[in-house]
């Protein structure tokens, strides 16, 4: 019998140094060109990126500043 996984919830942010951070969007690159999956580590936590995930770029501006997000997403399972 298998068990279900319940995963908590989490909201982790991580800065990186521009090298770092370059270094990790080649891996991703590299991957979503090959249709692989990607793994990234992030707050101690190692995260699979499917390679059926989704992708958006948004953008924010506020008063006091602009923002860009890469967002990655998908599910557990791929709907069929």
């Amino acid at each position: 019998m298998k068990r279900k996984t319940v995963k908590k919830k989490r909201d982790v942010e991580r800065t990186y140094a521009t090298r770092q951070f370059v270094a990790k969007l080649r891996r991703f690159a590299d991957a979503l060109e090959r249709n692989r999956p990607f793994a990234i580590q992030i707050g101690g936590e190692r995260i699979r990126v499917p390679a059926h995930a989704a992708f958006n770029i948004e953008h924010e501006r506020d008063g006091a500043g602009e923002e860009i997000e890469f967002q990655i997403r998908w599910r557990s399972r791929p709907e069929k």
